[in-house]
C-alpha cells in the first residue's frame, strides 16, 4: 500500500464488479489505482439475484468458476391462467455465485495492479482529498479523479450533493430447496404490484425466489414464497435504483453501476451497464491524466459514452416500465396469452436479449396477434415509447 503524501491517479470506491471493472481497467492503463471497499469481505453480503445474460457475464472477463447454471429460456407466469414459455435452446444467460464473482473480479483487478483497502468507509471529501474511517483509523487519500461505485445509496453522491435517481425498488429474495426445471427462469409480473417476481434455478432441486416492489416488498414477497415450502438456505435483500440521475460526472468524479442509477427497469439487472459504464469511465479517467485536466468539462465525455452505449436502452426501459405499473393483473392475464402465439414465440427467441430489448419491442408491436389482444391503444403506447 502506498503511503505518505503521494496523489492516486484514481480511487475507486467500492469493490462489486462495477468498482473492481472500473479498478482494472484503470490499472491496465497504467494509472495508480486504489479500491476503497466498506465492508471486510469482497462478495459479501449478496444483494442480486445472480442471473446474468451471457453478454454481461463476458463483459465481467473472468472465470466460468463462479457459474452454477445455465439457462436457455423463460417461462412467464400470470397467476390468472395465462402462460408463456420459450426456449432458444442454447444459454441465454448464467445463474453465478455472485460472492465468487465479485472476488474473481477483485482478483484481476488486483493482478492488473489496483490496489485494495478493505473495511473502510469514505467519510468525507475535501478539495482532491478523500477521508476515510476504517481498520487503519482515519486517513486522508489525495487523488486527481474518483470513480463512484458504491451503490444504490452513493455517500460520494450525497456528500457532494447531486441528485439521485428518481425510482428505488425494495427487494428480498430466498434461496430453497425446490423442485424445478434448470433450464427455465419463471418470471411472475402478478407477485409484486409494479415489478415482477422471479423463479431462478440454481439446480435441479435449489432455487432462488424474490420479487421487487417499490412499497411493502417484505409483504409481498412472504405470500410469494408461501407457494414454494418454508425452507430457506439463504435470504437476502437490497435495493434497486431506477432512473439515471440527472448528471453522472462532477467535482472530479464519475459515477458508475448503481451508484449512477443503471440498472435495467426492464429487469433491475444492473451487472451489464454497471461493467460497461465502468469501462467508459475508465477511458475517461486516462484520457484525463493524460492531459493532466479533471474539470467538469472533460468529464462530460463520460456522459456522452454511456448515452451513446445504453442510454437509449435504460430510457425506453424506463417508460415502458411506467406502462407496466399502470397495469392490472388482468392485463397482464392477457398480455401473456397474447404472447403465447407461435410466431411471437420465434420473434422472442431470435431478437429477445435481456441487456437490449429495444429491438425485441420494436418487433413485437407490429404484431396483429399482440393488437387484437392488447388493444390498438396500447401498441399505440408502446409504439410512442420507442421513437421518444
Amino acid at each position: 500500500m502506498r503511503h505518505g503524501n503521494l496523489t492516486w491517479d484514481v480511487i475507486v470506491v467500492g469493490a462489486g464488479p462495477s468498482g473492481s471493472a472500473a479498478a482494472r481497467a484503470c490499472a491496465e492503463k497504467g494509472l495508480s489505482t486504489l479500491c476503497i471497499e466498506e465492508h471486510g469481505t469482497i462478495g459479501y453480503p449478496v444483494q442480486c439475484a445472480g442471473l446474468l445474460s451471457t453478454s454481461a457475464f463476458e463483459e465481467c472477463n473472468v472465470s466460468r468458476a463462479s457459474i452454477q447454471n445455465e439457462v436457455s429460456g423463460a417461462r412467464m407466469v400470470s397467476g390468472l391462467g395465462g402462460e408463456l414459455l420459450f426456449d432458444a435452446r442454447t444459454p441465454k444467460a448464467y445463474i453465478v455465485d455472485r460472492t465468487h464473482l465479485d472476488r474473481d473480479m477483485a482478483e484481476r483487478a488486483a493482478d492488473a495492479g489496483a490496489e485494495f483497502l478493505l473495511k473502510t468507509s469514505v467519510s468525507g471529501i475535501r478539495g482532491s482529498s478523500l477521508l476515510t474511517r476504517g481498520v487503519r483509523g482515519r486517513e486522508e487519500f489525495s487523488f486527481r479523479l474518483v470513480i463512484a461505485a458504491d451503490g444504490a445509496r452513493s455517500s460520494v453522491a450525497r456528500m457532494l450533493g447531486l441528485q439521485r435517481p428518481t425510482i428505488y425498488l425494495g427487494g428480498v429474495q430466498a434461496e430453497v430447496p425446490y423442485r424445478v426445471d434448470p433450464r427455465y427462469v419463471e418470471l411472475h409480473p402478478n407477485a409484486s404490484p409494479d415489478f415482477f417476481g422471479w423463479v431462478i434455478p440454481v439446480s435441479a432441486t435449489r432455487a432462488r425466489i424474490g420479487l421487487c416492489a417499490r412499497e411493502r416488498a417484505k409483504d409481498h414477497f412472504d405470500r410469494f414464497i408461501t407457494r414454494y415450502g418454508g425452507d430457506c438456505i439463504h435470504l437476502v435483500s437490497g435495493v434497486i435504483p431506477l432512473g439515471v440521475m440527472p448528471q453522472t460526472y462532477g467535482h472530479r468524479t464519475l459515477f458508475v453501476g448503481d451508484a449512477a442509477g443503471f440498472p435495467k427497469p426492464t429487469s433491475g439487472g444492473g451487472i451489464y451497464t454497471g461493467v460497461r459504464s465502468a469501462k467508459h469511465a475508465a477511458e475517461v479517467a486516462a484520457a484525463c491524466s493524460t492531459r493532466g485536466i479533471f474539470d467538469d468539462d472533460a468529464l462530460r465525455d463520460y456522459e456522452r459514452r454511456w448515452k451513446e452505449d445504453f442510454g437509449r436502452e435504460l430510457d425506453i426501459g424506463l417508460r415502458a416500465l411506467r406502462i407496466r405499473q399502470k397495469m392490472t393483473p388482468e392485463d397482464i392475464d392477457r398480455l401473456c396469452r397474447a404472447l403465447n402465439d407461435p410466431e411471437i414465440i420465434e420473434t422472442i427467441v431470435e431478437h429477445g436479449d435481456m441487456d437490449r430489448p429495444d429491438a425485441l419491442l420494436r418487433k413485437l408491436v407490429l404484431k396483429p396477434a399482440l393488437i387484437r389482444s392488447m388493444g390498438v391503444l396500447f401498441a399505440s403506447k408502446m409504439r410512442h415509447i420507442l421513437k421518444g
